[in-house]
């Protein structure tokens, strides 16, 4: 199978660790898929600084297809992060050169040439996704923690499989929220909810998973991972239930070390 990753991506700096990731939901995924066997590229633009050629090169070394990486004059996107009380808290973010990008022709060209598109809320592409869907070639986006963000009701007729994250569980009033947005166009709707596991419906019915115990060593990454592990089971033909069992076991492997990858 052949995807696309396509969006942001950005460096989170611990500053008062000495610390560094790279990351971003398209490039995790990515990375992440690249973990499952699956060939894939990631579309995007860093800057002419050394984090962007650190983001290239770790890429690269992945083996995630960089050939429509744009580099442009300017800082790549930077995320400061603090740890209080053993969590993570985000301080400043710098968009840098992420606030100029664009899909040329020849980008959706190809990104139309894999099975399958991956996306997210911060992708700043919302507005190429109607030209793909008119292609025939699938969307997944993720939502993140965002439902009444403008954007779920600007492009939600043009994905295939929509992703939430909410930690509060699985509620009623989560499930009226995800049966609303399966009316408006996905075949798939479906939310991680933390250490509570994840939930999916297909406009007929709900689908539960719980998490897989383990050590947890860091949840940077946690959800994309679920993303890549479901998006990879589903797109073998897997169904649901098993499609969220994979998702499940690509968080654990994440989970159990520092960093997203």
């Amino acid at each position: 199978m052949k995807f696309a990753t396509v969006g942001d991506n950005c460096v989170d700096v611990y500053e008062s660790l000495g610390k560094y990731y790279l990351g971003g939901n398209p490039v995790n995924v990515a990375v992440y898929l690249r973990r499952l066997g699956e060939e894939v590229s990631y579309t995007g633009v860093v800057g002419n600084d050394k984090n962007g050629e650190l983001m290239k090169e770790a890429l690269m070394e992945k083996g995630v297809d960089i050939s429509h990486v744009k580099t442009l004059d300017g800082e790549t996107a930077i995320t400061k992060v603090e740890i209080i009380n053993g969590d993570r808290v985000f301080k400043d973010y710098i968009e840098g050169v992420l606030h100029e990008f664009t899909l040329s022709e020849e980008d959706i060209d190809f990104l139309c040439s894999h099975e399958l598109v991956i996306t997210g809320i911060w992708g700043m592409i919302e507005n190429d996704l109607p030209k793909m869907k008119e292609r025939g070639i699938p969307i997944a986006f993720d939502f993140s923690d965002q439902p009444e963000h403008p954007i779920v009701e600007k492009v939600m007729d043009s994905v295939t499989y929509a992703f939430f994250s909410d930690d509060r569980g699985d509620t009623p009033q989560l499930r009226e929220f995800m049966k609303k947005m399966q009316t408006k166009g996905p075949k798939l709707v479906l939310t991680t909810l933390g250490d509570k596991g994840s939930i999916c419906y297909d406009g007929n019915q709900f689908y539960t998973q719980g998490i897989i115990p383990c050590e947890v060593v860091d949840t940077m990454g946690a959800g994309d991972s679920f993303i890549a592990g479901f998006l990879r089971a589903i797109h073998k033909g897997d169904g649901i239930e098993e499609s969220m069992k994979q998702g499940a076991q690509s968080s654990y492997i994440t989970i159990g070390y520092q960093g997203a990858w």
